[in-house]
Parts: C-alpha cells; structure tokens; sequence
C-alpha cells in the first residue's frame, strides 16, 4: 500500500471512528431531520451540555456537521446528508447477520 492510499484509508478511518458511538449516531439521524441547537440535542440525548458538545465537535472535526452560532445558541447541521445512504447498508448486514444467526439455530435445533 503506497502512502496516498494510506492516508486515504486513515481519513476514511475518522469518519467511521467519529460516528462510532450510539450518541452520536442519534445526533445525526436528528440532523437529518434539518438544525438543531446544542440544547435540542441535550435534551433528545439525555446526557449533559458539555457531553453532547464533545459528541458535536467529534462530528465536526470529521467533517460530518457544520455549525452556526447565533447569539448565545450554536445550531448544528448535516454537512453532507449522503453519510445517511451508509445507513442503509449497514442495516443490511444488521439483517444478514440474523438470518444467518436464524439458519443457524435452526440447525442446531434440527
């Protein structure tokens, strides 16, 4: 591996690490939905103030979330919606993986 292809890897590496925890998984499905301020997030997540920022500024220095302060609330949104298709094929192997787990306890009950 050459070191562009690897540098390549390691930033596609930080955006799956960023979106590597259930909170922060909430928070962009949320965005989805269009802005929302750090306080909506808060109080959706059930966590405290400065745990739901460390979640959004993980998010942001991935380049998955862009934000824009306005008066004393900073508002956050989906910088590149598209990350939302990635979804899709991950529920895929969530469903492979039970039916695979399905055929195999059939099996085993046989």
């Amino acid at each position: 591996m050459d070191k562009e292809h690897k540098k390549h890897l390691e930033a596609r590496a930080k955006v799956l690490k960023a979106m590597a925890h259930p909170s922060r998984l909430f928070m962009i499905e949320e965005l989805e939905k269009g802005e929302r301020c750090v306080c909506e997030l808060t109080e959706m997540v059930g966590s405290d103030i400065s745990t739901v920022s460390k979640h959004l500024s993980v998010l942001k220095q991935a380049g998955l979330v862009a934000d824009d302060k306005r008066g004393n609330q900073v508002f956050y949104r989906l910088r590149v919606p598209c990350i939302l298709n990635f979804f899709g094929c991950v529920e895929s192997v969530l469903e492979a993986q039970v039916k695979d787990h399905s055929a195999h306890l059939k099996i085993v009950t046989l």
